[in-house]
């Protein structure tokens, strides 16, 4: 692949509140947490890959491309310079593209300090950044998909088998609702609605995807690798002596406990080569959300080599919290007891620099929009997932309740 001359230019600008307003309403682009991060719009390049070197291609193709650009940044803070925003398939197999996109022009916004990047081909005009008010509000339901009710219950029995065969020690079972949202929908009010809601969150919009992960898959800034890892979940109570209990019965309960191990272990083996100083916390830690309890386990580091964020992502994907254990034994029984390709969901979804630093995510409590279908005004299909790890202890009616609960976000924002 040729790949172009990128000019880039950062400059300091003044304080911006919002940062939604400069991306596009109909394929929005943003990585946002508590008002900071970044917007972005157009393509100045993009890179686009399938199968199973994918995200080895994209990582040398970033490193070639960041190589060759006209970078000038004199503001220096992460996400600012040269950047791309991605959006990787769960499973090599995927029909959908891993993508990474190189924006015309980004706004960010980080320690109560905002900037504008423009990004365009050597010997071109730059773009200038530009606001779009919100449109109208709308609103949009989500259906049975691919993956009854029914049939995951199926599904989840015939994974506790196979785990009772000894064939895996932990599998995470999805299923899928579809719909429609109407043509011309703004679809920055959902991403808006979910920053809202779920602020502790990573809200990510990326090629259609959008959703508001709580689960850093793996930051890199100036050498320092962080990570956080969730694997163990259930509802928030109805009152606050009932979440307490739930919280204290979560942090005891030996399924959830187990579960969650499995998880933290994946990610210490995929990051040993690369790091040296590997240290994670010695008890998960309960992180409460607006719909649910996690168990949690950060994880930091200090890279022992050249490795980029995106090397990274490829060593780590796909961890036992989203696939299972053994990962390769775990992928093969998804794809028999999963009717669907899960395109992009649960896999990584971020945004890398020229340095190779980057914050990636696990793209959950999302859902995937045809934005191309906005062309010619009509509904706009919509797919959502959700799922839950199984192991030896799962209970399959309280695995679908768990689902039901992860699906709440992307539910109650369409509406």
């Amino acid at each position: 692949m040729t790949l172009p001359r990128l000019v880039v230019r950062t400059r300091e600008i003044d304080h911006v509140e919002d940062l939604l307003p400069f991306t596009s309403p109909h394929d929005p682009t943003a990585w946002i947490r508590r008002g900071d991060g970044m917007a972005a719009v157009g393509e100045a390049f993009s890179l686009r890959q399938r199968g199973d070197q994918a995200y080895a291609a994209l990582a040398a193709q970033w490193k070639r491309l960041s190589a060759a650009a006209d970078i000038d940044d004199p503001v220096g803070l992460p996400g600012t310079g040269l950047i791309a925003f991605g959006a990787l398939a769960f499973d090599p197999r995927s029909a959908h593209d891993s993508v990474v996109r190189v924006p015309s022009v980004v706004v960010g916004r980080r320690g109560g300090r905002s900037w504008v990047t423009t990004i365009h081909h050597d010997g071109e005009r730059p773009a200038e950044a530009t606001e779009t008010p919100y449109g109208t509000h709308w609103s949009g339901t989500l259906g049975p998909g691919e993956q009854s009710p029914e049939g995951y219950l199926a599904a989840v029995r015939a994974g506790l088998d196979a785990i009772a065969a000894g064939e895996v020690e932990k599998v995470v079972l999805a299923r899928d609702l579809g719909g429609t949202v109407p043509g011309g929908s703004d679809l920055r009010r959902l991403a808006r609605a979910l920053g809202s809601d779920y602020p502790d969150t990573w809200m990510f919009a990326v090629d259609g995807l959008i959703g508001a992960s709580p689960e850093t898959l793996v930051t890199v800034h100036a050498g320092t690798v962080t990570a956080r890892v969730l694997a163990g979940t259930t509802p928030r109570g109805a009152d606050a002596d009932a979440d307490t209990a739930a919280a204290s019965t979560l942090a005891s309960s030996t399924k959830d406990l187990d579960e969650h191990e499995f998880a933290v272990q994946s990610v210490l083996a995929s990051l040993r080569p690369h790091l040296r100083a590997l240290a994670a916390s010695d008890a998960p830690f309960t992180l409460k959300l607006p719909n649910v309890w996690h168990l949690a386990t950060d994880v930091e580091g200090e890279l022992s080599g050249a490795a980029s964020a995106l090397d990274l992502v490829r060593a780590l994907h796909p961890t036992a919290a989203v696939a299972g254990t053994p990962t390769e034994a775990a992928i093969e029984l998804i794809h028999r007891l999963e009717p669907f390709d899960r395109g992009r969901y649960a896999g990584p979804v971020g945004w890398i620099d020229a340095r190779g630093d980057g914050e990636w995510a696990i793209a959950l409590r999302c859902a995937q929009f045809d934005t191309v279908a906005t062309a010619d005004g009509a509904d706009i299909p919509v797919t959502a997932y959700a799922g839950a790890g199984i192991v030896a202890d799962s209970d399959p009616e309280t695995e679908l309740i768990e689902t039901r609960v992860k699906f709440r976000p992307i539910v109650d924002a369409l509406a």
